[in-house]
């Protein structure tokens, strides 16, 4: 091996290839067996939804794997594609050609292949004269990394968003309970003490002036989102309608089928979906000198919110002045439906919170990836008092909105046309599922059964088939009922809870 040259595997000592693979073996397994044991815990406790949202951060995981698998194997090989210089423009460069003069003394790198030459050093295959690579083999590893940081904050994002929503959710338990006694009082009792938590709603969202105007009360509802997240007769009114909508007892505990539908919206969210993967290109590729464009999408989270926000507002105003334009208003319920929201379709507002939230790890791992890459005087830092600007407003936004908007979004969008499969607990559908897989089987075995039986006395009289059939009939209707008993109990552990 000649002085100053790199050694190969073979050149080095075993003890230090031993050890930096111990290293990444430990690594790996640790964080191997910490998915696994908090998996295990999620399924010993029945939290389903939170297991499949683990099996997506899996996912992710793997696929990022993959990503970094493929482009380590591959980048040496895009690397040798030569193209024409002539299409290598600084027009679409991401710092202008004077972003890399020197400054100050300090010495800028000429361009970004140079910046990571000096780091990693560069490859041993030259084009033609007049041809460039494609992209460098610089380029690519930190390509690799800006995905592989782009993961990571996004599944930490999302982490985050849960559990900051999911302490606002259980702080609503103590209205919960409040609710409870209804279901002990008698008739007049619970009458007045509806009456009286509907009047409370009815006026808080209906008796300010601005609220009969189509246009004023948009307005309004901008306003209203930043006074808090709900109130106790808001919880109470939305509970009562839904309750109501869909005919269920007065005590069915509302808040665990809350609780459950985030289960449920956490293990929908978590891993960047195509349409995302597809956004964050997108803005690779308009992310030229001149546009700013970044700066322009930091405003973005923070528009959509607010967007959020107020139509979450107006869906309950919207509510609440239906039951004062009644011509008899006493007594009067919600009438939760889908046509209350954009497009008359609640998951829009999901879809845009789950936007909001990507948008906001993206721009944190730009920063993070133009930090450890490109350092504190590169172009993207040039203006550090509007990059500080545009991280703490990232950052807000993505609390304003997992602590406020996001339960918010999620007690309101129950007051669609539809309920969510979370209006029973898990293991009341496994009993379900279990019991109409049960009497399906024996349903067709029993028809298999009846079928021959037929067959053998089809030359019979007319009074042995006429038996026949209705043998066959009342053996459908037994196994119908076989497992009723166990089915309805379980619905019935779940719809009537004690809360004694």
């Amino acid at each position: 091996m000649a002085e100053g040259e790199p050694r190969s595997l073979a050149e080095t000592p075993t003890w230090s290839v031993a050890t930096v693979m111990t290293g990444f073996v430990a690594i790996c397994f640790i964080v191997e067996r910490s998915i696994y044991r908090f998996g295990k815990w999620l399924k010993k406790t029945k939290r389903k939804a939170m297991l499949a949202a683990l099996e997506k951060v899996r996912e992710e995981l793997m696929l990022l794997g993959l990503i970094s698998l493929i482009l380590s194997q591959t980048s040496r090989w895009i690397s040798e594609i030569c193209v024409p210089s002539s299409l290598f423009t600084s027009r679409f460069y991401i710092c202008s050609e004077d972003d890399f003069e020197v400054v100050g003394g300090v010495s800028s790198l000429l361009n970004e292949t140079q910046l990571v030459k000096s780091i990693f050093g560069s490859s041993t295959h030259t084009c033609s004269e007049g041809h460039e690579p494609f992209v460098s083999l610089e380029g690519l590893e930190q390509l690799h990394r800006f995905l592989f940081v782009l993961g990571i904050t996004h599944v930490l994002y999302s982490f985050v968003t849960v559990v900051l929503s999911m302490i606002k959710i259980y702080s609503w338990t103590k209205w919960e309970s409040q609710a409870y006694p209804l279901s002990n009082e008698n008739l007049q009792a619970k009458r007045s003490k509806m009456l009286r938590r509907q009047s409370t709603f009815v006026f808080h969202h209906a008796s300010h002036p601005w609220s009969k105007n189509k246009v004023l009360i948009w307005m309004l509802c901008f306003v209203r989102q930043f006074k808090g997240s709900i109130a106790r007769s808001d919880y109470m009114a939305l509970r009562q309608g839904f309750i109501t909508y869909h005919k269920l007892p007065q005590s069915y505990d509302f808040h665990k089928y809350i609780v459950r539908s985030m289960d449920d919206y956490y293990s929908a969210s978590v891993g960047i979906s195509w349409p995302l993967w597809a956004y964050a290109i997108v803005c690779i590729f308009v992310n030229i000198h001149g546009l700013n464009i970044y700066f322009w999408l930091s405003f973005l989270p923070a528009i959509l919110v607010m967007l959020v926000g107020t139509e979450l507002q107006h869906v309950v105003a919207q509510l609440a002045l239906e039951v004062v334009e009644t011509v008899d208003p006493v007594g009067t319920h919600l009438k939760p439906r889908d046509d209350l929201f954009w497009f008359k379709n609640p998951d829009v507002l999901l879809w845009l919170i789950q936007f909001i939230s990507f948008q906001n790890a993206f721009e944190m791992a730009t920063f993070i990836w133009s930090m450890w890459q490109l350092g504190l005087h590169s172009c993207l830092m040039k203006n550090q008092f509007m990059v500080i600007i545009r991280l703490i407003c990232g950052l807000l936004v993505q609390f304003w909105c997992s602590y406020s908007t996001l339960p918010l979004n999620v007690i309101i969008t129950q007051m669609g046309s539809k309920c969510k499969k979370s209006l029973v607990s898990e293991h009341v559908r496994e009993s379900l599922h279990k019991w109409c897989k049960r009497v399906r089987r024996k349903t067709q075995l029993a028809r298999s059964l009846s079928v021959t039986s037929l067959d053998f006395t089809v030359d019979e009289t007319e009074e042995t088939l006429t038996v026949g059939t209705l043998s066959r009939t009342v053996s459908r209707t037994s196994l119908d009922d076989l497992g009723e008993i166990e089915a309805e109990a379980a619905v019935t552990d779940e719809l009537l809870p004690d809360h004694n």
